[in-house]
């Protein structure tokens, strides 16, 4: 991420290789229509929603998708007014979602050529540098998967026509939720614009079939929930969509490459963000609750996520609001919320990306995001030192693959090496999960002063400096780099 100008958790040097009367209940006389707008409009949880619905149909606005089980409505209306119309008995609070989305970062992919590598293993492989340092070969001499993990992938939706990921999707669980009800439609959950969603599936789970790359875990099955739409926007009731699809359809995982709102810290003692998170986080703890569990990019602005920080450029789709020294009343979602395992990104040197934020008693694990930006005796890195996955060209509507760089591409990796270990070791529970998850990682100690990879990028000497703290579990690296092996062994 490039300070906060970027959504999906993909760093933006991505790689190159190659009206009326007066109404019942007081409410005030309907204002002249305005542009549709969409609402998240929240219940007391508990109550269902019945009483919530009836003082929106009486405000002018209409119920896309009603969540009774966490008591969140995704309402649209076009009365400017809507908000001091539909408060009253049976809404708890309401949030215009308008604005609130962030353009997704495409990056930049082509076609990676042809490569020949070991006769035994996939004609990509030897570029994968990442799959050998979390010991992705090792551990699929004991499985590479069992089909009865489903990994949701919210993002911008999966190619079922990729030769790669074709026979690993689960399109029976697969849906749209673009403006927060979901279509199961295929066309609906292809990509359209973006090929993001494409790339981290293939990291997860692309097939070990004689072509291009393998993933982390090819043998359990990922279903596409598109929540990024066409104009590179995630909002946050199609995020609460996806979360509550994952919980209803047996979903044991979800990776999360994306943070909501353009705020990328949302503030829970800001009126204007709060009912977000309010709804995010009840989507979340029910599809916990149904198991599964959440993993998510710790974000791409080389930021301390444990200290205050000053934010500039947000929103990022807007005018810029200068916001110094927020405390931890404001995080990045659904990163930062609780049970969601935070990944960080690490480069093919081991040590951590350039780009990746991190923080003390944040960061969970760390994982393969790339780093291209890293000088090894002098030398600038290569388009190489991305990751390798699953693109698709959304102008041409043509598959191949290509490089990216980020914790969208660290979070996948995490993603896999917990559907692996869910597969060795069936019938953990989130929180169990997410604790072997850590177990199993490969502690990293902690740089000694000042970290500064890339000293003379034009950015500026100082750009990413950052200093870690901690032990054996720490700001970096959080309880060390995942390890697929130690997974399943």
């Amino acid at each position: 991420m490039n300070n906060l100008r970027r959504k999906t958790l993909a760093a933006a040097s991505a790689v190159t290789l190659g009206a009326g009367l007066a109404l019942a209940g007081g409410m005030a006389p309907v204002a002249a229509a305005g542009p549709e707008t969409s609402y998240l409009v929240l219940a007391p949880q508990g109550n269902g929603t019945a009483k919530a619905a009836a003082r929106v149909a009486a405000a002018d606005g209409t119920v896309v998708a009603a969540y009774d089980k966490i008591g969140v409505l995704v309402v649209r209306s076009s009365a400017p007014d809507f908000t001091t119309r539909v408060a009253g008995a049976g809404v708890e609070s309401v949030a215009s979602t308008a604005g609130l989305g962030t353009a997704l970062d495409e990056g930049e992919t082509v076609e990676a050529p042809a490569a020949t590598g070991d006769p035994t293993a996939e004609p990509l492989y030897n570029l994968q540098w990442d799959m050998d340092m979390i010991r992705v070969p090792q551990a699929h001499a004991v499985t590479g998967g069992s089909p009865s993990v489903v990994v949701g992938v919210l993002d911008s939706g999966i190619s079922s026509s990729h030769p790669d990921l074709a026979t690993q999707i689960a399109k029976d669980k697969s849906a749209s939720c673009v403006g927060g009800a979901p279509d199961t439609a295929e066309a609906a959950w292809n990509p359209t614009t973006s090929d993001h969603g494409t790339h981290v599936a293939g990291t997860i789970a692309a097939a070990v079939n004689g072509v291009g790359v393998t993933g982390v875990a090819p043998g359990v099955k990922v279903a596409a929930v598109k929540v990024v739409n066409d104009d590179g926007y995630i909002f946050p009731e199609a995020a609460v969509c996806g979360f509550m699809w994952a919980a209803e359809h047996g979903f044991q995982l979800t990776n999360n490459s994306y943070y909501i709102d353009p705020w990328q810290l949302n503030c829970r003692n800001d009126a204007r963000q709060r009912p977000v998170w309010k709804a995010v986080q009840r989507a979340l703890r029910y599809s916990q609750s149904q198991g599964v569990l959440h993993l998510a990019s710790a974000g791409n602005s080389n930021w301390d996520l444990a200290h205050k920080i000053t934010d500039t450029g947000s929103p990022n789709n807007g005018t810029p609001e200068d916001r110094e020294n927020l405390t931890n009343a404001c995080l990045v979602l659904p990163a930062e919320a609780p049970g969601v395992v935070t990944v960080a990104a690490v480069g093919p040197t081991g040590e951590k990306s350039y780009y990746s934020s991190y923080g003390q008693g944040v960061i969970d694990v760390t994982a393969p995001g790339g780093d291209t930006r890293f000088r090894t005796q002098g030398a600038r890195s290569t388009s190489a030192d991305g990751i390798l996955s699953t693109t698709f060209n959304t102008t041409t509507r043509t598959n191949g693959w290509g490089y990216k760089q980020g914790t969208s591409m660290s979070s996948p990796h995490a993603t896999g090496v917990a559907a692996l270990a869910l597969s060795a070791h069936p019938g953990m529970n989130p929180g169990q999960l997410a604790s072997f998850l850590e177990r199993t990682a490969v502690a990293k100690s902690c740089p000694s002063g000042v970290y500064n990879p890339v000293p003379l990028i034009p950015a500026g000497p100082d750009a990413y400096d950052a200093t870690c703290s901690g032990g054996n579990r720490n700001g970096f690296y959080g309880a060390g780099v995942v390890d697929a092996y130690n997974a399943v062994k």
